[in-house]
């Protein structure tokens, strides 16, 4: 690969497979959706296909930015590695109690719901 392609080193192979959940990560992804500009490199790279796009009528806006499903991300941080390279500066990892705490969702070891407990109003 010549020189001018490094930066691409970096990027993960896409996911074999889709697979699920087995525990609460110790990290979690978050889209700072005033960051997030919709391209959507993010989504083939999740390996657990928790990446979608916020629904439309949440902005007004051509393409909406993406958003993760709390209760559902393992915390790979691949996303965030992949939006750093292909894309721009839109996620971050979290600790999950940091997580929990700033934005009062309470994550579990299932699935369900999708974006976590909500804990606080």
């Amino acid at each position: 690969m010549p020189a001018a392609y490094d930066h691409y080193k970096k990027i993960p192979n896409l996911p074999a497979k889709i697979s699920s959940k087995k525990k609460k990560p110790k990290i979690v992804a978050l889209v700072d959706e005033d960051n997030c500009t919709g391209c959507q490199a993010c989504v083939p790279f999740c390996p657990v296909d928790c990446i979608e796009l916020v629904p439309r009528e949440k902005y007004d806006t051509p393409i909406p930015p993406v958003q993760i499903r709390f209760n559902e991300c393992i915390g790979c941080s691949i996303c965030a590695h992949v939006c750093e390279q292909l894309a721009w500066f839109a996620i971050d990892m979290l600790k999950v109690p940091e997580f929990e705490a700033d934005y009062g969702i309470q994550l579990t070891d299932t699935m369900d719901p999708p974006y976590g407990v909500v804990t606080a109003e």
